[in-house]
């Protein structure tokens, strides 16, 4: 096993540093400057997008999930344990630099979320619970290529509601396990990761069957606690150890670009790392977040594009920052010490005191919890792509509660190595589709614009892009927007 590991990780290096890293990079400037940096201008609108009036059938009931609901689907599944253990696994073995490349790949980042999500809005179709959409369906409704599209869906049933929600669930056990280990038995501890399996599975079994508009109300309550309750212990710690930030983020800077005496890492494994875990922590142009951002109801598809840049924000700039903080200001000793969730409780617990891991548990399970949720979500998303026979979901969705199961007794290393894989290879054939098809994203934000400036609130119908084909939905203003509030249907 251990063999497996170290062969999967060395050959994943090596594809991410001369495939995936060119490719992000580049087509993430390229976006950044064709939008005329749509994720720095845009911001404001960004805030108001998201408390948009979701539009409204003609019985008066909401199309589809709203612009916050999808938000938070996509942010369910960003924010988890990338924030706490992928920080910390960043910093431990690239040092404190690698925040820094996890912070600029964020904002390049942002333009590529702002197009795949753009993109899934203008290529989503109506389901019987509300709208789905996502790479596969714009791979084939914009290039004609349902083989990409299939591919594309089948990494990341691999890597999300698999491999992925296998980690969350290990990460919950081990933090279970960590609280309890000073106190319980061997005879206890054996056991206990199996308990806490089971617990999580019959959870995630409860919402997985209920549907996409359960999904939608789950996730709506989860990510804002689990974001305050975060930002509380966050705050905590800055607040106990103050003296010690301005040389945290002095060191982020100053080790960003040079070898770390401490951790023995070159530049260029501080940059891989920070890119690495920045995108396993945003998901920014990796494919995964435009499957919930597609599930929207919204009058424009640059709306929903601007708010899961937001979402980029909120996780990198935001969570993921809490937790490099509360780590370089827990001062633990980086050189050979521990690795992952355990660095965090170790940082959190020579700051707080030992009362902080309960808190922290706590929280990790809200964060991996909302995670496994917004992980399944996208897999359900490319499952009916492939196939809408109803024993296929059913199948799936039974798959995807053994493996929660199943992730959380076994060891995370060979998976974590498996994922990173598994992600290089959904980021570039997504990256690949948002390339050929990147004017339309720039068509869409024209139209957007120019509607802004003559005082409008945009609607986008499928009119307004002549000779596109494969547009499904947007056939005229009145179903885009639907009953207008003066109706009495808000």
């Amino acid at each position: 096993m251990d063999n497996a590991a170290d062969w999967l990780a060395a050959n994943g290096d090596l594809f991410w540093t001369w495939v995936v890293l060119p490719v992000v990079i580049a087509l993430g400037l390229y976006l950044t400057i064709r939008s005329g940096v749509v994720q720095f201008r845009m911001i404001p609108e960004m805030f108001r997008t998201l408390t948009d009036r979701t539009p409204r059938d003609e019985a008066g009931e909401r199309q589809s999930v709203s612009a916050f609901q999808a938000f938070t689907i996509s942010a369910a599944s960003r924010v988890g344990t990338g924030n706490i253990a992928g920080v910390a696994t960043a910093i431990a073995v690239g040092g404190a630099g690698a925040v820094f490349w996890m912070w600029l790949m964020a904002f390049i980042g942002a333009a590529s979320a702002f197009a795949e999500s753009a993109l899934a809005q203008l290529f989503k179709v109506r389901g019987p619970d509300g709208f789905r959409g996502g790479p596969a369906y714009y791979m084939q409704r914009g290039l004609k290529a349902r083989w990409m599209g299939v591919w594309f869906a089948v990494i990341l049933i691999i890597c999300f509601p698999f491999a992925f929600s296998s980690l969350q669930a290990n990460t919950i056990s081990a933090s279970v396990s960590g609280v309890f280990s000073s106190f319980a038995g061997p005879d206890v501890l054996a056991w206990l990761p199996w308990i806490t399996g089971i617990v999580v599975a019959a959870l995630t079994a409860l919402v997985v069957f209920g549907g996409v508009r359960r999904i939608a109300s789950v996730s709506q309550t989860l990510v804002p606690a689990m974001a305050l309750a975060y930002l509380l212990l966050g705050l905590a710690v800055v607040a106990v150890s103050w003296e010690q930030i301005p040389a945290a983020v002095a060191s982020i800077f100053t080790q960003a670009f040079g070898f770390n005496e401490v951790v023995g890492a070159t530049f260029g494994y501080i940059v891989l790392t920070g890119i690495k875990r920045g995108m396993f922590s945003n998901e920014a142009g990796l494919g995964s977040a435009p499957n919930a951002g597609a599930s929207a109801a919204v009058t424009h598809p640059v709306k929903q594009g601007l708010v899961q840049s937001l979402g980029v924000y909120f996780d990198t700039f935001l969570v993921c920052s809490i937790t490099a903080f509360i780590i370089l200001t827990g001062a633990p000793d980086l050189a050979g010490g521990a690795v992952g969730i355990d660095l965090t409780q170790q940082a959190l617990s020579s700051t707080l005191g030992d009362w902080s891991l309960t808190a922290l548990t706590v929280i990790i399970f809200l964060l991996a919890f909302s995670s496994i949720i917004g992980n399944y979500y996208y897999g359900e998303a490319s499952i009916e792509f492939i196939s809408t026979k109803r024993w296929v979901l059913v199948a799936y969705r039974t798959l995807v509660v053994a493996a929660v199961l199943i992730g959380s007794v076994l060891s995370a290393g060979v998976v974590w190595n498996f994922a990173d894989a598994a992600m290089g290879f959904m980021a570039i054939t997504n990256l690949i589709a948002l390339a050929l098809l990147s004017g339309l994203v720039f068509a869409l934000l024209r139209d957007y614009l120019q509607q802004r400036r003559e005082g409008r609130d945009p609607v986008f119908t499928r009119d307004r892009l002549p000779g596109v084909d494969g547009i499904e939905c947007w056939h005229d203003e009145f179903s885009v927007t639907g009953p207008l509030p003066t109706q009495g249907r808000r």
